[in-house]
């Protein structure tokens, strides 16, 4: 980020010194005189890149120069690559290092939306009027997303994510995220300890989706036969991932 940042500063510095170099040629050939005219040319183009504040202008009636501010941009440039996050709660309830990792937390919440709006749950559209089956359609896809969040936590050992918890609570919150080494293999490798393929939650959901449970009857029975039920007989796999999700915790 501070190499980012650094680099688009001067690229908008070299673009607005561009501008102010083609103003300066006609303030030199005679076609633009007057300070109140090469000012408001100037005008135009100080204020297009917001880079204003890191120029010292000098306009006379036939003359323009300019000049970097260059205590204010080594000022500005010390705080690249660097944010700060500010909290009401006291130390005691919640460290510098907490905090952080609070705030890194929100991309979960932003995750949660955009399964809500768009990858799985798709609360919309919406075909109610009333207010209140708005509110119930709403509701119940946010209890939805509360089952999806229990199914990922439970699925996590047979999903490429990361689940060494203790390396995340431990970790510099403020260095760049490292995943695990297991987390690293299962990523290059596609497959789990067990040899088993490793799934995204859409992949896995897809898998389990297979198991179903058929009520049949004799052929050419009537309405009033009697039926009996049969179910997929479950994969290792399935099996697994079946007893993860009993084993969650109300």
């Amino acid at each position: 980020m501070a190499k980012l940042r650094a680099h688009k500063r001067e690229s908008l510095l070299q673009a607005t010194e561009a501008l102010l170099g083609q103003v300066l040629a006609s303030v030199e050939a005679g076609r633009l005189t007057g300070r109140d005219k090469i000012g408001v040319q100037v005008g135009k183009i100080i204020n297009r890149h917001k880079v204003a504040k890191h120029f010292e202008l000098s306009i006379g009636e036939t003359t323009l120069s300019w000049a970097r501010r260059q205590a204010a941009i080594d000022a500005e440039a010390a705080l690249d690559g660097l944010y700060v996050i500010r909290t009401s709660l006291e130390a005691k309830r919640m460290d510098a290092p907490s905090c952080v990792r609070s705030y890194k937390a929100l991309s979960n919440v932003e995750r949660a939306f955009r399964s809500l709006k768009t990858v799985d749950l798709k609360v919309r559209p919406i075909h109610h009027r009333l207010a209140d089956r708005v509110r119930a359609h709403i509701l119940l896809c946010m209890l939805a997303y509360y089952v999806e969040w229990h199914m990922r936590e439970a699925w996590a050992p047979l999903m490429f994510a990361d689940t060494d918890q203790a390396a995340k609570a431990t970790r510099d919150p403020v260095a760049p995220a490292k995943r695990s080494v297991s987390a690293q293999r299962k990523a290059a490798s596609k497959l789990l300890d067990d040899e088993q393929p490793a799934h995204s939650f859409a992949t896995l959901m897809a898998e389990m989706s297979t198991l179903v449970r058929n009520t049949c009857r004799a052929p050419n029975a009537g309405a009033d036969a009697p039926t009996f039920e049969l179910l997929t007989t479950a994969s290792a796999h399935q099996q697994r991932a079946l007893a993860l999700i009993q084993a969650i915790q109300p």
